[in-house]
């Protein structure tokens, strides 16, 4: 005899107890179709096989039949490969995506292709001293001056206003940084909280774990803040066995009355074993350490010096609870100085077992993801050089960028009309003494430190004290050279005039959208790919669940008949046998 024959209950009984598994897993996979991050679950099942050695009822000859199935463990149907894959994807495309939106926040500022742009307003002017030109007994008219200047008035409204603009999407953008003092939580105090809430989990699952509970959901809770994580830092997860688990020992060998075995020199004679696996006494591995993973996320950055780096910001379990991860501080700028803004990060105690090194985010360069878009906008100006002490490439045309352009248009305007103005006043002995300035800096009224946020009317012009000047014996050549001034090339503008410079400004702001537009497209789509992979390992699909609900179901009962089956042989074993011939 081989075994028991009441083994074969047992067998089936192992089958009925595993399918009913299987349809309780069906059901709680239907149940989170529809929650976000849940991930698939699945039975893991092996077969039970005698193990001991040849007893009474067993000899070598003989056929061993195994003993049913095991339930191992409920796990994830999860794709490592593809959580890598999307986690990168996720920062690639959180870059692109918050460049955009501040791009796209520029071009609402400076939109040429409105018919209040200033780039018309230029033209308006232009039309203005033309019309002038045409009647030269305009220029000493008071209607036709106030006309002038209420043109003039309108250019430096909307050169006030977009710089205005310019100024409050700065400091948008830095809100995006640092949310307090507003109704939203701002990235660095939201990647805190999910490093926080990272690492606390990390402790909760492995302490479940060890206790022989799985944990799946808080599992994929934590998944969902990793991909999160992803879309503000460039991370990686990687999994690993603490340092009691993991790597090798010396275990002394002892004698066969257990007394240590010296060498020739008098030492100890030891082995290496793996913290991996179980031994017998005598250094046979037996089986593996069933002892739960730790997790760990890093951050890539590149440092200053151009070399690749990589920072710790969870590290495990080590520490315990608030000690294992690292944090996120904002160390320079604020909302009224926004181009100032400074990020440092800092991983977790060194106590910990991790990194406790500090990381300027805005000296170095993070790969990609969206707090990296928000300090490229607020500190890089375009130059295309290396950023003065670091091996990183100025290549973002910022709001530095576009706000220099303004000022740019705005001083040279301003100077080059006065300037005019100026050689007129004091050419003509009639109005010798009469002030010249008709463009000034609102702030002082004076020509000095014109900006784009500051150009307004002189004070005297308002006031009618300062007039346009007449240069030469005519009264028009004053605004001839005016005229000749708005269609002439400037160096201080890239020898372009007023109205194809603001044009130019706002073709570079319409190229680079389009060009991360198209960047961010295909970002998208490759992850909205990854995802779609994801989804078909991962994901919940009916048609699948309800194909495994009839499987196991028909298996289920194929155990039940099994069992009924064995019953009715032992039935007739016991009840029958022994009564022929009474």
């Amino acid at each position: 005899m081989i075994r028991s024959t009441f083994s074969g209950l047992s067998t089936a009984l192992t089958a009925i107890q595993a399918n009913q598994k299987r349809l309780d897993i069906i059901g709680q996979n239907l149940a989170n179709m529809n929650t976000v991050g849940y991930t698939r679950q699945q039975l893991e099942t092996s077969s039970l096989n005698y193990s001991g050695p040849v007893g009474h009822y067993m000899n070598g000859s003989a056929t061993v039949v195994g003993f049913g199935v095991s339930m191992n463990k409920v796990s994830q149907i999860r794709d490592p490969y593809l959580d890598v894959q999307y986690r990168a994807q996720m920062s690639k495309a959180s870059y692109t995506d918050s460049m955009q939106t501040s791009l796209d926040s520029l071009a609402d500022i400076l939109d040429e292709s409105s018919i209040s742009g200033i780039s018309d307003t230029l033209n308006e002017i232009q039309s203005v001293l033309t019309s002038g030109m045409q009647d030269p007994a305009k220029v000493n008219d008071p209607v036709y001056e106030s006309e002038l200047r209420s043109r003039m008035q309108a250019l430096t409204n909307l050169l006030n206003d977009s710089a205005r603009q310019i100024d409050t999407a700065q400091k948008n953008e830095f809100d995006r940084l640092n949310g307090e003092g507003t109704s939203e939580q701002g990235a660095v105090q939201r990647v805190n909280e999910i490093l926080r809430q990272v690492g606390d989990l990390n402790i909760q699952i492995k302490q479940n774990q060890i206790l022989g509970q799985q944990s799946l959901e808080l599992m994929d809770e934590r998944n969902v803040l990793l991909d999160e994580l992803a879309g503000y830092l460039p991370i990686e997860v990687s999994y690993y066995k603490d340092a009691e688990h993991s790597g090798t020992y010396d275990y002394p060998i002892t004698d066969a009355d257990g007394r240590p075995v010296i060498d020739g020199n008098g030492n100890p004679v030891t082995e290496k074993r793996d913290r991996m696996y179980e031994y017998d006494s005598k250094g046979k591995v037996i089986g593996r350490r069933d002892w739960p993973d730790d997790l760990k996320v890093t951050l890539n950055y590149t440092d200053k010096n151009g070399a690749s780096k990589q920072l710790t910001l969870v590290e495990g379990t080590e520490g315990g609870k608030g000690n294992n991860y690292g944090s996120l501080e904002l160390t320079g700028g604020s909302r009224e100085k926004p181009l100032l803004a400074a990020v440092t990060i800092t991983g977790p105690p060194a106590s910990a077992g991790g990194s406790s090194t500090v990381v300027s985010a805005s000296e170095s360069q993070l790969r990609d993801g969206s707090i990296q878009a928000s300090l490229d906008m607020l500190g890089k100006i375009g130059t295309g050089e290396l950023i003065a002490g670091t091996a990183t490439l100025d290549d973002v045309r910022g709001y530095q960028f576009y706000m220099k352009k303004l000022d740019a248009l705005a001083q040279t305007f301003a100077g080059i009309i006065n300037d005019i103005n100026q050689k007129g006043v004091q050419g003509s002995p009639q109005v010798n003494d009469t002030p010249y300035l008709l463009l000034a800096n609102k702030t002082t009224d004076t020509g000095d430190g014109i900006t784009a946020a500051n150009i307004g009317i002189s004070t005297d012009w308002i006031n009618g004290n300062a007039h346009v000047g007449m240069l030469g014996d005519s009264p028009t050549d004053t605004v001839l050279n005016m005229l000749e001034a708005m269609s002439k090339a400037h160096a201080g503008l890239g020898n372009k005039s007023f109205a194809s410079y603001m044009n130019n400004t706002s073709t570079i702001l319409a190229n680079d959208s389009r060009a991360n537009q198209n960047i961010l497209k295909t970002n998208v789509t490759v992850l909205n790919s990854i995802q779609d992979y994801k989804d078909s390992v991962s994901g919940i699909s009916m048609d699948e669940e309800a194909s495994n609900m009839m499987a196991y179901m028909s298996a289920y009962n194929a155990a039940s008949r099994l069992m009924t089956a064995m019953d009715e042989a032992l039935n007739t074993l016991i009840n029958n046998t022994g009564l022929v011939g009474r």
